[in-house]
């Protein structure tokens, strides 16, 4: 059930009073609650509840209704007075009485007539608790009366007079709403010129021709009776002078010749108000309209200003072209000097409306109805303003105050009645009437002396259900006389609730200010006076907040695109939330394109329109909450209309235009596009830019170009369309102002010369008749100038010239409007040919082994016959001075820009036969080449052997196998093999260095560790140097016959160990040492320690530290320690970048076996396992294969 909130009234005394609410009833007035049931029970004075207005004016052609509904216990009888006598309904058989109530209706339409029953109505209801009063009721038939018969003479005046055409409707009531119009019923326009004043006369400020015309018809409309009179038409003929002359002479008898004003210029007077100076009286509440029209020409502008102080400003209106002055809810404040000023370029006038607002009669304090016990106190207070102020005078129940009977319980202190020990026969309605010279008013207010116990009104067990953190109001409607006072308590044996938390009310509501989850539970509200006590139970829940925890957020959207509001909504699980979606406060449009889903408002193809606030709403039955958004729609501007050229010259003109809608993005600039109708039609160029606040530019132009233009708006989203072109604007013709460029003088053959340039467009042509003058003359030479004028080329070819001169070329433009400025001269020179002469005294240095420098003499000049290039040299390997076989020449080019005379040849191969030459080349091409130049490089440190492969690795040796390096560049010397083993930490061993001669392939290593792995390190030599090593890896192999032997010596060993531990008998021990001593004659010793019980896997058996073997292991055979070792691919080679990496990077075990020539094969494993051995498996000795896994 929802909360319902009483009114909050005036709570009690500011300070800390106890629970119980006493009531000051000397300024507290007990009301009774319009409580149906209550009602039925309890007796009341009459109450006027509903009367005609005061000024009653009624439609003559309608029965006539005058209201009067009254309520009060027992229902009140009605009776009427008319003009102050008595009305007795009963003698007139028109007028009937409604049943239950005292409106009277009287019946006209049958027979009689509305003026019959003009007059001042009163009604009066009547019980036994006293008599209620109606106001005067003032009833008035409307009336539309026609326009007297008038004869309108024709008006005729001179063209710039003033006129005013007087309307003077009949009197009516009410007053007629006042228009202008013609025969065909249509308004006559209005202006600052001409104006129809507040008194319905139309003012003409000055008057023009076509002001003439014979049908000004005042239109008066009757409201109230929905009927329209109109008055004889008016003509008015506005003529010159000479014709206003004609028309006096010839219809003088007959034409009324209006005003005496001259038709020239003239200063403004003031056709209404008249003089300098007027007043105006307005009643309180009412609309204040001062007017002002003026005439003069030209037309006068009207001004206002209050003289002593601002007009208001939410209360000010003009109308009528600012002739007329409203205030609106008009005070007294208002009062005061208002001046109007009328105004043209002959002078100034000024009219004071001096303003008085008077008021008739209005409340400050109506009385209220009083509903006392007896023997209690109490007053009726009646206070009323006005200008000037009002009188108080008292009735009770109808009567004067002073002529009534008299009652001692009340006594009456101006406008306040005070009340002392009232009894039940105190009870009547008293009226109050303020009144004066401007209206009236009046009110009723009874006393009613009551005796009742008190009675709660609120519903039993009430559920209220408030949100925390929020007031709640627990209602506790109450009635009774004495007024109860009322008490609250919370909980079955609660104690009374205290201020310092909760609010009292007077009608008997409790407040919590600040609801929350310990306010939950029932509380009682207690009522008591002297006659009884009353209780009430109602409970109290507290409900979570409704949140929105996701709020949509500011988008902007371009159009055609898609937007996404998002809306979470936390809630009390007891109550269930709706979600509403407005745009700008109102509902969504009804569009497919918007759709709603749980939590979303997704919008669709975007549009202008869809711009605005979007407000999520969350509603419960106790609370609602929203989040709005704002939805920016952009999109490019609209393309620039309305464009206009102006202050056309010879080379520039002014474009203007209008922009197009920025669609919520500000237009950062404007591009200005021409076309080229006469040249380029169609094709669009840039012109200038501005700024996207001008809407005009100064466009600057060429002569010849029948110009069109247009305007593009950019903003921050892009560009919009152009604007439709201009209108064409044609420049005239001149003379070119330009000469065209990228003039060039080359020749094409050894006898010509080719003048070529870029020519002018058809835009820098700037007449018709474009061509170009060529003019050429040898720079050496004391020629003239050659000249030739060809069309509108780009090229002209001068036959006939010697071989490479230097020519002086020039072209200039010229139109059939005269020549471009003179040109300037370029340089050119005629045709190349091929050079003549080769260079000579070529030498070469040779730097070292792979660099050589070459020098040379230049050739003369003009041997060259063409712009110098540069020189090329040729060079190639001719015989190598190993005397190796001939290959094929392939010959290398090097080319050196310029006049320079040496060069330097790198990336040559050491120790190598060359050959060389120079020539030089110009634009032609090359010229003859030198005589060969021949050189050898010397010697150089040799390539890597080409390879390095280890093959039939044995136990103690192992073979390598390589091929000599590609490039020995020399002759080589010797090979150096270096190699040191490696043990299983990677550490490596003693390096060995061995020489092998050069004539040598294969080379075999003997007395090697077994199950070592060794690093190799070959490399060549010659006599300069070592050349690049190669490096490999490789493992000598294991015996693996003696291995798997001592693997069973050692399986034996273990079980006699065993046997003897368990065997008491010295005769068994005996033996079995004997068989333990003749096998370990046979296959080694075994000392087993109990650490290496400990570790079953054979990785991580201890090595000594000073050779790397294991434990105290040592065989029968002169075998080395075993040491550094290395493994290799099952191919064995290893190519050289390939040779660093060992095997130990691809894991830590290997998986695998060795092959009848002692190579490894198998596959790496990064998953270690152990090998089984033949017979029972062993930990206290490692088996061969896992002593050569533990290297790895």
């Amino acid at each position: 059930m929802q909360l319902k909130i009483m009114p909050k009234k005036k709570c009690l005394s500011a300070g800390r009073v106890p629970l119980i609410l006493f009531l000051c009833q000397m300024i507290s007035a007990l009301e009774v609650p319009l409580d149906p049931k209550l009602l039925e029970d309890l007796v009341q004075p009459p109450t006027i509840t509903q009367q005609s207005p005061k000024d009653y004016i009624i439609d003559p052609r309608e029965n006539i209704v005058i209201q009067c509904e009254a309520k009060g216990k027992p229902p009140p009888s009605f009776s009427w007075t008319r003009n102050g006598t008595h009305f007795d309904i009963d003698k007139d058989p028109l007028v009937t009485m409604n049943s239950g109530s005292g409106t009277l209706v009287i019946n006209i339409m049958i027979e009689g007539k509305a003026e019959t029953y003009e007059g001042v109505y009163q009604c009066t209801a009547r019980n036994e608790r006293g008599a209620a009063i109606s106001n005067n009721i003032v009833v008035r038939p409307s009336r539309s009366p026609l326009w007297t018969k008038e004869k309108l003479e024709p008006i005729a005046l001179q063209n710039g007079q003033s006129l005013v055409l007087p309307c003077r409707p009949p009197i009516g009531l009410p007053p007629p709403i006042i228009f202008w119009m013609d025969n065909s019923f249509q308004r006559l326009p209005q202006s600052e010129r001409v104006s129809q004043g507040l008194n319905g006369d139309l003012y003409f400020s000055n008057v023009l021709p076509e002001d003439t015309r014979e049908d000004y018809i005042c239109y008066a409309r009757f409201n109230h009776t929905q009927t329209i009179q109109q008055k004889q038409p008016i003509s008015v003929k506005v003529v010159s002078v000479d014709e206003l002359n004609d028309t006096i002479a010839a219809n003088l008898s007959d034409t009324e010749f209006y005003g005496a004003k001259s038709s020239r210029e003239r200063p403004p007077t003031f056709l209404t108000p008249e003089g300098n100076a007027s007043n105006k009286e307005e009643l309180r509440g009412n609309v204040l309209s001062l007017e002002c029209i003026a005439e003069g020409l030209p037309t006068p502008l009207i001004y206002w200003a209050k003289e002593d102080g601002i007009l208001p400003t939410n209360r000010t209106f003009y109308r009528n072209f600012k002739k007329t002055l409203q205030i609106i809810h008009v005070s007294e404040a208002d009062s005061g000097n208002y001046r109007c000023i009328a105004k043209n370029a002959l002078g100034v006038i000024h009219h004071t409306i001096s303003v008085t607002v008077k008021a008739a009669p209005y409340w400050i304090m109506a009385p209220k109805n009083l509903v006392l016990s007896p023997g209690e106190d109490g007053t009726l207070t009646c206070r009323a303003n006005g200008n000037p102020k009002p009188r108080i005078n008292w009735l009770t129940n109808g009567v004067p105050i002073e002529i009534a009977p008299d009652d001692p319980s009340r006594k009456i202190d101006g406008d306040t009645i005070i009340f002392s020990n009232v009894q039940e026969r105190s009870s009547a309605v008293y009226q109050c009437n303020a009144s004066n010279e401007y209206g009236y008013l009046l009110a009723n207010a009874f006393v009613n002396v009551l005796a009742e116990p008190p009675r709660i009104l609120t519903s039993a067990n009430t559920l209220y259900q408030v949100i925390a953190n929020r007031p709640a109001l627990l209602d506790c409607a109450f009635f009774g006389s004495p007024l109860p006072t009322i008490e609250w308590f919370k909980g079955a044996k609660g104690s009374a609730l205290h201020e310092d938390i909760y609010v009292f009310h007077e009608n008997g509501t409790l407040e919590i200010p600040v609801a929350q989850k310990d306010s939950i539970g029932t509380y009682t509200c207690v009522a008591r006076n002297k006659l009884g006590i009353a209780k009430n139970e109602v409970h109290l829940e507290i409900k979570d907040p409704t949140r929105i925890i996701k709020q949509p957020e500011y988008a902007v959207v371009q159009r055609g695109g898609t937007v996404s509001f998002e809306c979470k909504v936390k809630h009390d699980h007891t109550l269930i939330p709706t979600v509403t979606w407005l745009k700008n406060n109102s509902e969504l449009p009804n569009d497919g394109r918007f759709t709603i889903d749980k939590d979303h408002l997704v919008v669709d193809d975007v549009n202008d329109d869809d711009g605005g606030t979007y407000t999520c709403v969350a509603n419960t039955t106790l609370d609602n909450v929203s989040a709005s958004a704002v939805l920016s729609v952009v999109d490019v501007p609209n393309a620039p209309f309305d464009l206009e050229l102006t202050n056309h010259l010879d080379k520039s003109v002014q474009l203007s235009w209008t922009p197009g809608e920025d669609n919520n993005s500000p237009i950062t600039k404007f591009i200005i596009e021409y076309e080229d109708v006469m040249h380029e039609m169609g094709l669009w160029h840039h012109q200038s830019e501005v700024s996207g606040t001008q809407t005009t530019a100064q466009l600057e132009l060429s002569p010849y170009v029948n110009y069109s233009f247009r305007v593009v708006a950019v903003n921050s989203i892009g560009r919009s369309l152009p604007s439709h072109p201009s209108e064409q604007y044609l420049t005239k013709a001149a003379e070119p102002d330009k000469n065209p460029t990228a003039v060039e003088g080359l020749g094409s053959e050894p006898d010509n010369l080719v003048i070529t340039w870029k020519p002018l467009n058809g835009f820098e042509c700037n007449g018709p008749g474009l061509q170009y003058k060529v003019s050429w003359r040898q720079k050496d030479g004391d020629d003239e100038w050659t000249s030739v004028v060809v069309a509108n080329v780009s090229k002209y070819i001068v036959s006939g010239t010697p071989t490479f001169v230097p020519y002086l070329i020039k072209v200039q433009a010229l139109n059939d409007m005269g020549f471009a400025p003179e040109p300037a001269v370029v340089m050119g020179h005629s045709g190349e040919d091929l050079p003549m002469v080769a260079p000579g005294n070529v030498r070469v240095s040779v730097v070292n082994s792979t660099l050589a420098e070459v020098h040379w003499d230049p050739v003369p000049l003009k041997s060259i016959r063409g712009h110098l290039q540069g020189y090329r040299i040729y060079y190639w390997k001719a015989q190598s001075s190993s005397k190796r076989s001939r290959r094929h020449i392939e010959k290398k080019i090097l080319t050196f820009q310029g006049s320079k005379t040496h060069g330097m040849l790198p990336g040559l191969e050491p120790f190598s036969h060359y050959a060389v030459n120079v020539r030089v080349v110009n634009g032609k091409g090359e010229g003859p080449a030198s005589p060969d130049r021949v050189f050898n490089t010397p010697e150089g440190v040799p390539s890597a052997p080409s390879s390095l492969k280890i093959v039939n690795p044995t136990l103690d040796s192992l073979t390598l196998e390589w091929d000599p390096p590609s490039h020995p560049n020399g002759i080589l010397t010797e090979y150096t093999l270096k190699y040191q083993p490696i043990n299983s930490t990677h550490e490596l061993g003693p390096l060995v260095d061995l020489k092998i001669p050069a004539n040598k392939t294969r080379w075999t290593l003997k007395n090697l560790n077994f199950s070592t792995r060794y690093k190799f390190y070959f490399y060549a030599q010659t006599s300069v140097g070592s050349g690049s090593q190669i490096t490999e890896e490789a493992v000598t192999t294991v015996d693996e016959g003696k291995m798997a032997m001592a693997s069973r010596q050692v399986d034996i060993a273990t079980q006699g160990w065993f046997i003897g531990l368990m065997c008491a008998v010295a005769l068994l021990i005996l033996i079995l040492l004997i068989v333990c001593f003749i096998r370990r004659n046979k296959g080694g010793k075994y000392p087993v320690k109990e650490k290496e019980d400990a570790h079953a896997d054979p990785e991580i058996q201890p090595m000594k530290e000073d050779d790397g073997t294991f434990g105290e292991y040592s065989d029968a055979e002169d075998h080395k320690p075993l040491k550094k070792g290395s493994r290799t691919p099952s191919d064995r080679t290893v190519k050289k970048e390939d040779s660093d990496d060992s095997l130990v990077d691809y894991g830590e075990g290997v998986n695998g076996q060795f092959n009848e020539d002692g190579s490894f094969i198998g596959q790496y494993s990064g998953k270690k396992e152990k090998e089984p051995t033949e017979g029972n498996e062993s930990s206290e000795a490692p088996s061969p294969v896992n002593a050569m896994n533990s290297f790895v």
